[in-house]
């Protein structure tokens, strides 16, 4: 590129509305609702609404493991959030979470009802709520929230930074793919060096770090995600394939993964979930 044709940014920077890709017209440099529209409310104590993103299979993926352990008062309700549509931005949703992203939980079990967002939030809620999931001694517990907090610090690199310029950008540009592509190698052989010498994430009990890592880097080594497996050479992770297989093998994560998807095999869709039942009368 020549300088000539260089970006020059202005010295005060201005909205261009419309601007931006695939989810230009749901971007916008303010936050707020747009609309007035109140979030239904089911029957069981959890009302998640999400999409199955990455963040939002993180804790569908939580809530179905605790039911997998007999935990009851676990159950939930998963209601759609079209972000594509806005709904993020309906009154009810931003009482839920001000930051407008999927997912948000209110728990109706507590007086009153507690709000819950931010996925990492969520699963720590969870964790603690129930006693599971987060190993219980103390050095276990700083490991697992070491990992937790990495992901929620790292994904951004790998979804708003690569996942944008490799998959949704309205124009490849090589020095942007070339950036966030060397960033989540290196990502991708932190991890592979940690599992090298440990099972899980927090060491050789399951977590809720693992809970949050997977959906992201296990569905980056699936093909599950933005189609950049080969391009990444994601096969030379030997560790991180081995720990992402292994997860998948889950009962509670295959239906977790399933929870407000609303694309691919029609299998593997479940738009919204309200009982358990659900998951057997939709295959």
């Amino acid at each position: 590129m020549s300088e000539t044709n260089e970006y020059q940014p202005p010295k005060v920077w201005e909205w261009k509305k419309g601007s931006g890709g695939k989810f230009a017209n749901i971007n916008r440099p303010i936050a707020g609702a747009t609309h007035e529209k109140d979030l239904p409310v089911g029957k069981h104590p959890f009302q998640l609404y999400s999409l199955a993103t990455p963040n939002g299979q993180k804790v569908t993926i939580m809530l179905e493991e605790l039911l997998e352990l007999g935990e009851s008062n676990a159950e939930y309700d998963a209601y759609l959030i079209h972000i594509g549509e806005g709904d993020q931005f309906s009154s009810g949703f931003v009482a839920a979470n001000p930051n407008s992203k999927i997912p948000a939980l209110m728990d109706h079990s507590t007086s009153p009802v507690t709000r819950v967002f931010e996925s990492g939030s969520i699963l720590m809620y969870l964790a603690e709520k129930f006693g599971h999931f987060i190993p219980k001694t103390p050095a276990g517990r700083t490991e697992c929230l070491n990992w937790l907090f990495w992901q929620m610090g790292s994904a951004p690199y790998l979804g708003g930074g690569f996942g944008h310029f490799y998959n949704y950008a309205p124009m490849k540009i090589e020095y942007c793919i070339d950036r966030f592509a060397m960033e989540v190698k290196r990502q991708l052989d932190v991890l592979d060096r940690h599992l090298a010498d440990n099972a899980y994430m927090a060491g050789e009990e399951y977590s809720i770090a693992d809970m949050a890592i997977w959906p992201w880097y296990g569905g980056l080594v699936l093909g599950k995600l933005y189609d950049a497996a080969e391009f990444l050479d994601v096969k030379s992770y030997k560790n991180v394939v081995r720990w992402t297989e292994e997860i998948e093998k889950r009962p509670a994560v295959q239906r977790g993964r399933r929870v407000n998807r609303v694309w691919g095999p029609e299998e593997e869709q479940m738009a919204e979930r309200h009982d358990a039942s659900d998951f057997e009368s939709k295959g």
